[in-house]
């Protein structure tokens, strides 16, 4: 039973439809893998047992009469807690959030119901989504389940963890500046920031996304293929195209991939991580790809701009909360937000106005170049209790250097994971497409898949020290 928590979705369905396993079975067996985890590695929220089974049992009848109601019929699912699911409250990852149940589905989550998964419940995030970790005033402290001394990172923090810990196969993210390549690179599974508006979100956002969490890249592909149907309440969402996401072979040969190893502002990449990717260069190129150094478009001007514009934009929302409501928000948001207090406002247009600066400089360095290459991220897992890798508000965003321009200029972006540190931390490599090529990135993230060394297995028993 145990061992049904780690197939992968792709697999789980060849069973259902076989008749060799049923969604009962398979939603019992991840329940049961969740209660052994969960007092450790608290990746949920408002999971739902029973609800979960009656979904699975229904699940259940409908194979019986081959009469799947979906593509993803019986598969279990988390969903991020900013995400919304009808009738469960949405904390936003903070206590200062009052809990009232939500109306409706928001557009992903409505997807993956009327495609059949089987939804637990939810994940967790730090306050508002702000960290790239696990810290929050609402939740327990999420932990990697590679070693729990660790964060999972964030702000899709639960996520990440529970993919990583066989929560299930499939889980839904959102990404606003690396929110699931962070903890997809921390955790070693792959996921995928499409490109903005692939798939609908309400609500939309400048930046923000949401996207798959999986162990392989096929089940991404899979999730793809339902979360990317059109919705009208995301007016910023594109065009529907009829897509084969699960055709995932490509042919290396004179593909021109860019290798990016310095992001241009924040911190350098650690050498370990930096062999990692140089690796899997390695290994494309050998196949038959066209391996060019790429230069960083990322400005010093341009990250400090985008950090000044959230901040203004997160006090603007801490200032709207009761004094008793906003007393409970975690003090480094809280200080990290207050700094934009006296900004004027010729200085918050300027910050603002770095991210078209980064649009139009990421288009102009992009354009020889089918796939860049990079670090997620420039250093592997940190100490789960710190909010970032520096804990220091003045100076939030210097990890997410290479993750963050590519939801400024749009384009899908993936993490998978292309090593491990000598403490046995994965390492991510990002793969990025270009702007609405995200069956590409996919694609290419596939190929190095199938290239890539032997995976180490995953931790069933966490490691460390919480």
């Amino acid at each position: 039973m145990s061992e049904l928590a780690d197939l992968t979705a792709v697999d789980l369905l060849t069973l259902y439809r076989d008749k060799t396993a049923s969604p009962v079975d398979v939603v019992g067996a991840v329940l049961a893998r969740i209660e052994t985890l969960e007092p450790v590695l608290n990746a949920t929220w408002a999971l739902d047992p029973k609800g979960a089974m009656a979904e699975a049992r229904a699940s259940e009848a409908r194979w019986a009469r081959g009469e799947p109601a979906g593509p993803l019929d019986g598969v279990p699912v988390t969903i991020k807690e900013l995400i919304a699911t009808r009738g469960v409250a949405k904390p936003l990852g903070s206590a200062a959030t009052e809990l009232r149940p939500e109306p409706a589905d928001a557009p992903p989550a409505a997807r993956l119901r009327e495609a059949g998964a089987v939804i637990l419940g939810k994940t967790t995030s730090p306050d508002f989504g702000m960290l790239s970790s696990g810290l929050s005033s609402f939740h327990k402290l999420s932990r990697n389940p590679w070693d729990v001394s660790k964060t999972p990172g964030g702000s899709s923090a639960g996520a990440g963890t529970a993919a990583a810990a066989g929560y299930g196969p499939l889980h839904l993210g959102t990404d606003i500046g690396g929110s699931i390549r962070l903890p997809a690179g921390w955790c070693g599974i792959y996921g995928l920031k499409p490109s903005n508006g692939r798939i609908p979100i309400d609500p939309p956002y400048i930046g923000r996304v949401a996207g798959p969490m999986t162990r392989t890249v096929a089940d991404s592909a899979l999730m793809m293929s339902v979360l990317s149907a059109p919705d009208w309440r995301d007016h910023m969402s594109l065009p529907p195209v009829d897509l084969d996401w699960m055709d995932l072979d490509i042919d290396l040969a004179g593909l021109r991939i860019g290798l990016m190893l310095e992001a241009g502002a924040g911190l350098p990449a650690e050498p370990e991580v930096v062999a990692a990717v140089v690796a899997a260069a390695t290994l494309l190129e050998a196949a038959g790809a066209v391996v060019e150094p790429f230069a960083p478009f990322l400005t010093r001007e341009m990250l400090d701009g985008l950090d000044l514009f959230w901040r203004t934009r997160s006090w603007s929302d801490l200032r709207d909360l009761p004094p008793e409501k906003a007393a409970l928000v975690l003090p480094y948001i809280e200080t990290w937000a207050r700094a934009a207090e006296g900004a004027d406002g010729v200085s918050v247009y300027r910050g603002f106005n770095q991210i078209q600066r980064i649009r139009e400089a990421g288009a102009k360095a992009f354009q020889p170049y089918d796939f860049v290459l990079s670090p997620t991220a420039p250093m592997p897992a940190f100490a789960a209790e710190l909010p970032s890798p520096t804990n220091d508000p003045a100076r939030p965003f210097e990890h997410i250097g290479f993750t963050v321009p590519f939801n400024m200029t749009e384009q899908p972006a993936a993490s998978i994971n292309c090593g491990y540190t000598a403490q046995g931390l994965p390492i991510g490599l990002q793969i990025v497409g270009r702007r609405f090529d995200d069956l590409g990135v996919l694609r290419l993230s596939r190929a190095y898949e199938r290239l890539r060394p032997a995976q180490r297995a995953w931790p069933t028993v966490p490691t460390g020290e919480a």
